[in-house]
């Protein structure tokens, strides 16, 4: 399913944040066009995050590239220069995540493209926005998510603030950056103007925290404290948290202590009956709780509490994930294949539009593989 059939992007950004915006609309049916450095392309067909690679190059450029198409051009060589702006003459949408000031120096800043082409959708990512003392510092994940306080709501109270362990924030701010040019090109479709979406990694994971972030501007500029033990979330109360078993971990949810007293057999929760007391109280009660689970199995907890109707789950790995019905009927694997017939096994897009799947199994293209097609297509070389 082509939802964005017709619409032509031009994508200068690297790694991580830019691209999955990018692929994002690529599953949706978009012409997605990288403009890659000569020989050395995007900084993540080498920045590995393992030591797994498919044909020389980075597992994740290959499955964050998918189904993409590659041109090389030297942004500071004027005959390059001049054969891309001739491509932005025919883009829907631009997009780049360099940092503020190197697109106004290479002249394809926002209001440079929208001379040549009025309409366009011009979308940006930074790290840390266009203004301010922190406008020219690495936009990197972990420095993201360490600066807007993400690893202080993670782990117990006495161990060291702890990051997520993916790339959150650029995820978020790529899914933010796809949302905001989807929005301006429905705008465009109804009035024929152009826009300039902006997003930085900072406010997408302020923005990630809103939950969190409001508690505090609500509630006197009080902290979020973390569990002293089997932690999940600041500002819910026992039984909130993972605890473990005899043979693996359960996930508790909220519920009600006296309930659970009933269910699990455990008398000493008897003394918390005021729920305002799970919240005050919690890590007392979730001191009663460890102690008490980790005398059975999470099987045997788990067919106590799930025929009550009680929020629980095991905790698994991804081993043990895709052994489950659960995870097999969702078909979330895919497999795509390079030109050279590299292929890789990937997670799919996760949306569904009239009960179809939006997938393709076009590879991410090697280093400047459609140089040639498109100077041909767009007429790059007559000058």
């Amino acid at each position: 399913m082509s939802l964005l059939e017709g619409i032509l992007v031009v994508d200068f950004s690297q790694f991580l944040s830019g691209p999955s915006g990018s692929l994002r609309l690529a599953d949706m049916g978009a012409r997605v066009i990288k403009v890659e450095k000569p020989e050395t392309g995007d900084i993540c067909r080498q920045l590995y995050v393992s030591e797994v690679e498919v044909a020389g190059e980075s597992t994740i450029f290959h499955t964050i590239n998918r189904n993409k198409e590659s041109i090389t051009a030297d942004l500071k060589n004027e005959k390059d220069k001049v054969r891309i702006l001739d491509l932005l003459k025919k883009a829907d949408v631009v997009m780049h995540n360099f940092r503020p000031g190197v697109m106004d120096r290479l002249g394809l800043a926002f209001e440079d493209v929208k001379a040549i082409k009025p309409d366009v959708i011009y979308a940006e990512i930074s790290g840390y926005g266009s203004e301010g003392p922190w406008k020219d510092l690495p936009g990197q994940d972990l420095l993201l998510q360490s600066l807007t306080g993400l690893p202080f709501l993670n782990g117990e109270e006495d161990k060291l603030p702890t990051p997520m362990g993916i790339s959150v924030v650029d995820i978020l701010a790529g899914t933010q950056l796809a949302q905001g040019i989807l929005a301006a090109l429905y705008q465009k479709d109804q009035t024929g103007q152009g826009a300039l979406v902006q997003v930085s990694m900072l406010e997408s994971a302020m923005d990630f925290q809103f939950e969190v972030f409001t508690t505090f501007l609500n509630d006197g500029n009080e902290l979020p404290q973390r569990s002293k033990a089997n932690h999940a979330h600041s500002y819910v109360a026992a039984p909130y948290g993972v605890y473990e078993t005899t043979d693996g971990h359960l996930a508790l949810a909220m519920g009600n202590i006296q309930i659970l007293k009933d269910l699990l057999g455990c008398p000493e929760l008897a003394p918390f009956e005021d729920p305002k007391t799970w919240f005050d109280q919690r890590d007392e009660i979730k001191a009663i709780l460890a102690s008490h689970l980790q005398s059975q199995s999470t099987r045997h907890w788990l067919d106590i509490l799930e025929p009550a109707d009680i929020w629980c789950a095991r905790v698994l790995d991804i081993e043990a994930l895709m052994e489950e019905e659960g995870y097999q009927v969702l078909e979330m694997e895919m497999k795509v294949r390079t030109i050279q017939g590299h292929e890789v096994k990937t997670t799919r897009c996760p949306i569904r539009v009239n009960g179809e799947i939006l997938k393709s199994e076009k590879g991410a293209p090697f280093l400047g593989e459609h140089n040639d097609a498109i100077a041909r297509e767009f007429g790059l070389n007559d000058h």
